[in-house]
């Protein structure tokens, strides 16, 4: 009980910016009024703002419209408790889980635009999996950036895992290093740390391409995970980005980084809605401590109360 205090009290945190968009300007246009057709289309609106996006915003007010003709709900006032359980159902807990190999190790490969954070998310998913009591490799197949490998050696140290570097070689070399190495010293998770690139950037994508293919190669089934950085202060640009990798790379789940210094923190909901893809952690922090596995209970429980 006491971890998932703390989890709720990181989560809300995280979420303060969020919730004093999405969760107060709801309350005030909700509050006292009789939930009618009007009503309706004045909320559409403020969750389409909140970054929550059109397809998934319709969805949410046919619910309520549907809620409303059963008689399940029948003011505006009702409205903030139904949605609060309704959106808890939009994640289904085998969706959010890790997808482990079944004879070590699982590789897990991480992608994503520039700035998103990405470098750092490795960092925490790494400190994760060793709070998990996993053995960890790191693989550096950023070369394009000097400081992106010393940055990921840096957070190797602190958090305790080894790093496999390519002295500015190229990233596939990186990860087939990697794969040798992640056997030959029993690792349980590899991650793979990659350049940032647009996913405009034709060329770059065919490369992050080459890396999963290396990858699958090498270990039976790999990667088991490619997991996706998205910068959740960018909002709605976030859906173009996971549509282009997806299509690359197949992706199977999001690390949503940046959580605390939006106010979009709605994308969480549309990622799932409009992608079908499920947002796995979050960060919430600059340090390598601040992630969450993401727990769609937590994430409302701390975005509406």
């Amino acid at each position: 009980m006491a971890l998932f205090r703390k989890a709720i009290e990181k989560l809300q945190r995280g979420l303060a910016r969020t919730k004093e968009r999405f969760v107060s300007s709801l309350k005030s246009l909700l509050s006292g009024r009789k939930l009618d057709e009007e009503l309706l289309c004045d909320l559409e609106e403020k969750l389409i703002e909140a970054d929550i996006g059109v397809a998934t915003a319709m969805k949410i007010c046919g619910d309520l419209r549907a809620a409303y003709k059963e008689k399940r709900i029948e003011k505006g006032d009702d409205v903030l408790g139904f949605l609060k359980q309704e959106l808890k159902t939009y994640w289904p807990e085998s969706d959010r889980s890790v997808h482990f190999a079944d004879a070590p190790p699982t590789v897990i490969l991480v992608a994503g635009v520039n700035g998103t954070g990405k470098t750092t998310s490795v960092a925490k998913l790494a400190w994760r999996f060793r709070q998990d009591g996993r053995k960890v490799l790191l693989a550096a197949a950023d070369t394009f950036r000097a400081a992106a490998v010393e940055q990921l050696t840096i957070w190797s140290k602190r958090i305790g895992v080894d790093i496999i570097k390519g002295g500015g070689s190229d990233p596939a070399a990186v990860a087939f290093d990697a794969c040798d190495a992640a056997r030959a010293r029993s690792a349980d998770v590899l991650l793979v740390d990659t350049a940032g690139r647009l996913h405009t950037q034709d060329h770059l994508m065919r490369e992050l391409i080459k890396i999963r293919d290396v990858v699958a190669k090498k270990i039976p089934g790999a990667p088991h995970e490619v997991l996706l950085v998205l910068d959740a202060t960018t909002g709605q640009n976030a859906i173009a980005q996971a549509k282009a990798f997806t299509d690359a790379v197949a992706v199977t789940g999001i690390f949503l980084a940046k959580l605390d210094g939006t106010a979009k923190g709605g994308i969480v909901v549309a990622i799932r809605n409009e992608l079908d893809l499920p947002v796995k952690f979050v960060g919430i922090g600059e340090t390598y401590e601040d992630i969450e596995p993401f727990d769609p209970d937590q994430f409302v429980e701390a975005l509406f109360d």
